[in-house]
């Protein structure tokens, strides 16, 4: 809106998208937004199986499940997107979320032959995991867009819309096939002997590696120093109005 009141026209999107990856910065966030979007769209995609293998086999439990997961990643973008749209803290709470995903993800999959299965730690895990994942998306779409400024933000959000729904649409195979991998642990060890499922190792992996990858970010805030600019501008010109 602002650059059509100054009657900016925006570029070619193609050239758009090109200058979007030379910009530093804008490859981490979109990174961070493409493991979200895979990880929540994985668990969507599979959660009759999560639940099933955890102990919930009665169809509603199933579907009041996941629902309770969807509307954690909601109430966590409101809560946790509204903190970091206010406070500007981008990467020290992305980090946070996605070190917690990582913590979440595991029971999904984990099963203690000594315990057995437990649907209440099954389900606390799923809400967790919505709540510490679903939030990524949002704070690394406003994190583009201010490492990128004054860029198209119509191209910022439809690179990464694609690239994660891409991403995500190509990596459910390999899920559905993890899926059936079974790794057990410590079997000599009576206590700690354990197995996990392949696909929760998967998704702990793009966890994990997206969080490593996340620690380079170094990037300008573009936008917010131009907002901060802008205020100090203001300010100077109310207080020589008020010497007036």
């Amino acid at each position: 809106i602002e650059k059509l009141v100054r009657g900016e026209k925006e570029p070619p999107f193609l050239e758009s998208v090109k200058k979007l990856f030379s910009t530093k910065g804008f490859s981490i966030p979109l990174a961070a937004f493409i493991c979200s979007i895979s990880i929540t769209n994985i668990v969507g995609t599979f959660i009759d199986e999560v639940m099933e293998r955890g102990g919930v086999t009665d169809q509603l439990g199933i579907d009041l499940a996941g629902a309770g997961f969807e509307l954690a990643i909601l109430v966590g973008g409101i809560v946790i997107g509204g903190y970091v749209d206010k406070t500007k803290q981008y990467k020290p709470v992305t980090l946070a979320c996605l070190l917690a995903t990582m913590f979440f993800v595991i029971p999904l999959g984990l099963t203690d032959h000594m315990i057995g299965n437990e649907p209440v730690l099954l389900v606390a895990a799923l809400l967790g995991l919505g709540l510490a994942c679903g939030p990524i998306q949002p704070i690394n779409a406003e994190l583009a867009v201010d490492v990128t400024y004054p860029s198209d933000e119509t191209a910022v959000e439809s690179v990464q819309q694609v690239g994660g729904n891409l991403v995500s649409a190509l990596m459910v195979p390999v899920a559905e096939w993890a899926l059936n991998q079974d790794y057990e642990f410590f079997k000599q060890i009576r206590p700690l002997d354990s197995d996990i499922r392949g696909d929760v190792l998967l998704l702990f992996t793009i966890a994990a590696v997206t969080l490593v990858y996340f620690t380079t970010f170094d990037a300008p805030l573009m936008r917010s120093e131009a907002d901060e600019e802008e205020g100090d501008d203001d300010s100077v010109v109310l207080d020589v109005a008020a010497v007036r």
